[in-house]
């Protein structure tokens, strides 16, 4: 979104790493000890409980100031707004997004990742303004392509922070209840690669309901808790509406995979 014509919110040009290393870069400044501050989007109608601060250093070559967000500690999953703290006691300002270099997160997902997954993507809000967009999950398994027949559709996925076993699961869930259909999953070999293919009659019948948004997981172990499939290691912070796919039409049904506002997988039954 355009700047208003006598904006004075700053601009922060950043810059990440393939290790999720965050490098935000600011116009020079008479502050003699400005900071930046990210923090956690509270959910509505809680108070805000959580916020990072790190220093900003001045460049020798032309006076820029810059800060360094290192990959530890792993932020908590959510959304956090950046500002700039002129000085200790000022008024923080909200940050405009400068230059995003994502260029490392393009192919994030062709890299494996520990235990805990932790993602980091920059991205501008609605309203014009930097944010971070952050998960960390104790595993995850990213979706990396889905492929339609007349009847049915296909997910390729791949685990992180875990491995798959012989008894391994996909799970998916009816939102709201505790109806679970269960399907077996075909593997790579490699004990984390796996797809599976789903239709009509898997989703609907007996117990189901006709309508419904189904949740999509994977579980690595018959014991083994239940891994959320969805697509966060690349450069899209917002996947819910750029990632848009065709029905399924099929015996009275339909039936459309998208992804969540937290980029999770799911099925919508119609």
């Amino acid at each position: 979104m355009p700047s208003a014509p006598h904006d004075t919110h700053p601009r922060a040009h950043c810059t990440i790493d393939a290790d999720g290393r965050i490098t935000f870069r600011l116009p020079p400044t008479s502050a003699a000890h400005p900071r930046l501050l990210l923090r956690l989007r509270p959910k509505k109608g809680l108070p805000e409980t959580t916020v990072h601060v790190l220093d900003l250093e001045t460049d020798r070559a032309d006076g820029h100031r810059h800060a360094v967000l290192e990959p530890r500690p792993v932020l908590d999953e959510g959304r956090w707004d950046v500002y700039l703290l002129p000085e200790t006691g000022a008024e923080r300002r909200r940050l405009r997004p400068g230059l995003r270099d994502l260029r490392t997160l393009v192919d994030g997902h062709l890299r494996e990742r520990p235990s805990p997954v932790a993602v980091r993507i920059p991205y501008a809000t609605k309203d014009g303004f930097l944010a971070l967009r952050t998960w960390r999950r104790t595993a995850h398994a990213e979706a990396r392509g889905i492929d339609f027949t007349d009847r049915t559709m296909t997910v390729t996925a791949r685990l992180h922070g875990a491995e798959l076993h012989e008894d391994a699961t996909v799970r998916l869930r009816l939102r709201g209840t505790d109806t679970v259909r269960t399907l077996v999953p075909r593997f790579d070999g490699d004990g984390r690669g796996f797809s599976f293919t789903a239709g009509p009659g898997d989703l609907t019948g007996e117990g189901a309901g006709t309508t419904g948004i189904w949740d999509v997981f994977v579980r690595p172990t018959a014991e083994a808790r239940p891994v959320r499939v969805g697509r966060l290691l690349d450069d899209v912070a917002d996947r819910k509406h750029v990632y848009v796919y065709p029905p399924i039409e099929a015996d009275g049904h339909s039936l459309r995979p998208y992804y969540t506002v937290d980029n999770d997988l799911a099925i919508e039954v119609t």
